[in-house]
């Protein structure tokens, strides 16, 4: 090997052992916000998730359908728990923040978005998607998924994946706003169904309805018969989202 590719060869070790120095170090990041995470969320059950576009003005009936949902949940005993930006995760927070129960932000900083909502007893900060995103699950009681695009869709793709894999406990996941939602069911049915990438009975996971009681009463007529605490069973899958 000439000297000049010897020192090209040195060169770029230097660069590799650098860098991955630097990913290792970023494995303690990763676990603090972990170890942050279920510290300040152990205590929030029972609580929903609410998830929806970040894009929504206060003025838009979606904003406001949201703020219901929030405050009729937080007045019922629920934390709610949203991703802590604007839009509906901000109507979903405001809503909680005027209830009896906690309101609750997973903020994350993001190229196109304003920082943290205003309307947060409990806010959490993240770097990364991936632990921010088992947050939302590891201690919802359920899903509550108003319109919004792709990372509304993610979460909602996530949470169905979990529980159909048995990955997650069974929980209620109610889809908001039949209208907006109408067109990707009948895509569920007319290809994942039919095409056999999903079994008929996955649809019965989710519920679509419209109005903030109807969502409180399925929450609640879900639970009927179990308790809103994991049992041991599922506290052992959630352990190991």
């Amino acid at each position: 090997m000439s000297k000049q590719n010897k020192r090209s060869f040195t060169e770029r070790k230097a660069i590799n052992d650098s860098l991955l120095i630097r990913e290792s170090w970023k494995v303690f990041q990763i676990m603090a916000e972990f170890v942050e995470g279920f510290e300040r969320l152990a205590t929030i059950r029972p609580s929903v998730s609410i998830f929806g576009s970040a894009r929504m003005a206060p003025e838009h009936p979606y904003y406001q359908l949201t703020e219901k949902i929030a405050r009729a949940l937080s007045d019922a005993g629920f934390s709610v728990v949203s991703g802590g930006g604007p839009g509906l995760m901000e109507a979903a927070n405001k809503g909680a923040f005027t209830g009896i129960s906690p309101s609750v932000g997973l903020n994350i900083s993001l190229p196109r978005e304003p920082g943290a909502n205003e309307y947060q007893d409990i806010a959490v900060n993240f770097r990364h998607f991936f632990s921010r995103k088992v947050m939302f699950v590891k201690y919802a009681s359920a899903y509550v998924v108003l319109p919004g695009g792709f990372g509304t869709l993610d979460e909602l793709a996530e949470i169905l994946t979990l529980v159909q894999t048995g990955k997650s406990r069974r929980i209620p996941i109610i889809l908001v706003q039949s209208s907006f939602w109408a067109g990707l069911i009948d895509w569920f049915k007319e290809y994942l169904v039919e095409e056999g990438m999903i079994d008929r009975h996955d649809l019965d996971l989710f519920k679509i309805l419209d109005k903030p009681q109807e969502v409180v009463d399925a929450i609640f007529s879900f639970y009927e018969s179990r308790s809103f605490e994991p049992s041991a069973e599922e506290r052992e899958r959630l352990l190991n989202l």
